[in-house]
C-alpha cells in the first residue's frame, strides 16, 4: 500500500491495517490519528514516538501476540504471518543453538514472567542468543524498557513493510 492510499483509508480500515504492527491501542490511535503523513519518514517518526511510554498492561497485551524466539508462530493472524516471516530470516540453527535458545527462553520466562522479545529481522541466531544472555542480567524494570524498545523496532519494520 502506498502512503497516499494509507492516508486515504477511513479510520477503521487504517486501524485494522496497522494493528498487526503493534497491538497497543494507544499506539494505534496515535499513529492513525497522525494522518495524513507527507512522507514515509514522517509516518515512521510518529510510529517511533507514539504512546510513549507504554504501560505494563500495554506491554503485556502486545507480548501476547509474539511467539518464543526460535519457535514458529501459530495461527492464521496477520501478526503470526509477520512473526513467521521475521523469524524465517534467521536461517537454520544447529541443535546446540536450538537447545541454548530453548534453555534461555525458559530461564527468561522464569525470571521475567513473559516471553523473550527481540527484533529478529537483521540479526543472526548467535547474536540473538548473546542478547538473550545479556538481558537475563537486567533488572525487571530495565527489561521492560528494553522490551518496549524492541516492540517499537518491530513496529517500525512492519510499518515500513505496510507502506512499501
Amino acid at each position: 500500500m502506498t502512503l497516499n492510499e494509507f492516508n486515504d483509508l477511513d479510520r477503521h480500515a487504517a486501524v485494522e491495517t496497522v494493528r498487526p504492527a503493534l497491538d497497543i491501542q494507544s499506539w494505534v490511535d496515535d499513529f492513525v490519528d497522525g494522518r495524513p503523513y507527507e512522507t514515509t519518514d514522517d509516518a515512521l517518526a510518529t510510529a517511533r514516538n507514539a504512546a510513549h511510554p507504554f504501560t505494563d498492561a500495554e506491554l503485556d497485551q502486545a507480548l501476547s501476540h509474539h511467539p518464543k524466539i526460535g519457535e514458529r508462530a501459530a495461527g492464521k493472524s496477520k501478526e503470526a504471518d509477520l512473526s513467521r516471516n521475521e523469524q524465517a530470516g534467521l536461517g537454520e540453527s544447529t541443535e546446540d543453538i536450538k537447545t541454548e535458545l530453548a534453555r534461555g527462553n525458559t530461564e527468561y520466562e522464569e525470571r521475567f514472567g513473559q516471553v523473550f522479545l527481540i527484533r529478529a529481522a537483521g540479526r543472526s541466531v548467535p547474536e540473538i542468543l548473546s542478547e538473550l544472555q545479556r538481558r537475563l542480567q537486567n533488572t525487571p524494570e530495565d527489561e521492560r524498557t528494553e522490551v518496549a524498545e524492541q516492540l517499537r523496532q518491530i513496529a517500525l519494520l512492519r510499518i515500513e513493510g505496510i507502506l512499501s
